[in-house]
């Protein structure tokens, strides 16, 4: 069962919460984020992007970039637009986007739970991003990248949170700069943090990573490394819980340089050998599973895979039918296995120069852009992962492919740090 605690959060003066509230530190780099900082001086990428503060040469793993984050933690808590909570307190996270709102419960999650696999993972992990956390993280001592956890939703759990929600008013709430409100409520009341405490503990046997699989496996390091130095605190990781009801994953979609020597219409002809293929007036969005759309030379393409080409049988466990091969069934799997490497030559996604990936948040005019500029020759839209099938892969023990799955909205860094 999920082993969760409170902790004591570093959390902003809230006269100054939209100010620190930063994008997460991974999905900008160096140059975006001196842009974004450059006439804030309140902002947090001066402590997760700390590069932006030295010179434009600097190799952003060096020692000297963790040190500056180090002297600018240190200089935002002297200065009060950081403070620590009194007490060990949960706290609420409520996010809206286009209307649509999800809200999670921010906490210590077991980094025990992490290594016996009671949190579940779905992705591989690289070590040159590890350790770029693992230094950051052992230098300031303190973990600021929030991992995204969801779990199987919980009546009781909701009405809970619901209530904290209803009867007790936010320290933070805001609509940034990318129009996404972000609302945070600190639940300090001894009696519903234990309450929140045990009905994790007996109802939720498992949480499952979305996103953030590298700040856990970092937090799980530095643990360990820390060996006898390491603190009661260290034993836990920053982590935000969602119920899997309130979830929404987008599209992932694929760019390619080339057609692997092809002309447009043998690549059409070959596809048909395992696609349905019609040519449709606008841009296509996959409006189920295993539709794919195709756009090349200034026009799109519907893609339907064909009974038979790819991995359907189903297993019946728990009153519930699953698929026996949980990987095989996803589209992204169909499109690397039956055009990426049998059409394209494009063997390992990780690795080959020749792919690209795109958040469905940018929109399918993102994928149009690049493809009508030259700098692409076509591009692929799919139909999104389900939260179920990232919780049965999970579950399975095996991973899914790269760039499966662009969770929206992201949390925002340094409203919550956890300090170890």
């Amino acid at each position: 069962m999920s082993t969760i605690v409170p902790f004591q959060a570093l959390r902003p003066d809230p006269q100054f919460a939209s100010q620190v509230a930063s994008k997460p530190y991974d999905v900008l780099n160096s140059h975006e984020a001196r842009e974004e900082a450059a006439d804030n001086p309140y902002s947090f990428l001066h402590i997760t992007k700390s590069e932006i503060d030295l010179p434009l040469n600097i190799d952003t793993h060096s020692q000297e970039v963790y040190d500056k984050a180090k002297e600018n933690l240190q200089s935002f808590i002297e200065k009060g637009i950081l403070i620590e909570e009194n007490t060990a307190c949960y706290y609420i996270y409520r996010l809206v986007m286009n209307g649509r709102s999800q809200t999670g419960l921010v906490c210590g999650s077991s980094i025990d739970d992490y290594e016996k696999d009671i949190i579940k993972k779905h992705e591989l992990t690289r070590p040159d991003k590890e350790a770029d956390r693992i230094h950051h993280m052992q230098t300031i001592r303190a973990q600021t990248g929030n991992v995204f956890l969801a779990y199987n939703s919980d009546g009781v759990i909701d009405d809970i949170i619901e209530a904290w929600k209803h009867e007790h008013p936010p320290i933070y709430d805001f609509v940034a700069d990318d129009g996404i409100s972000h609302t945070v409520w600190v639940v300090d009341d001894k009696g519903t943090i234990e309450s929140i405490t045990a009905l994790f503990a007996r109802e939720i046997p498992f949480t499952y990573i979305a996103d953030g699989h590298h700040r856990a496996a970092s937090a799980a390091k530095v643990r360990k490394a820390l060996g006898p130095a390491a603190s009661a605190a260290s034993g836990y990781f920053l982590t935000t819980l969602f119920p899997s009801d309130q979830l929404q994953i987008m599209d992932y979609n694929r760019l390619v340089h080339d057609l692997n020597g092809r002309s447009v219409e043998e690549l059409i002809d070959l596809l048909q050998k395992e696609f349905f293929v019609g040519k449709v007036e606008k841009a296509f969005q996959p409006q189920q599973l295993h539709e794919f759309g195709l756009y090349v030379d200034g026009g799109w393409y519907k893609l339907v895979a064909k009974e038979g080409t790819f991995s359907q049988e189903l297993l019946f466990k728990g009153l519930v039918f699953h698929h026996k091969d949980p990987i095989g069934i996803l589209d992204v799997t169909i499109l690397q296995k039956n055009i990426l490497d049998k059409l394209l030559s494009i063997k390992d996604p990780r690795t080959d120069k020749r792919i690209d990936f795109v958040g469905g948040i940018r929109g399918l005019q993102e994928l149009e852009r690049r493809v009508d500029s030259g700098e692409m020759k076509a591009a692929f839209s799919l139909y999104p992962v389900s939260i179920q099938q990232l919780f049965d892969i999970a579950d399975s023990g095996q991973v899914m492919p790269p760039k499966s799955t662009w969770f929206e909205p992201k949390l925002r860094d340094g409203l919550l740090t956890h300090l170890i």
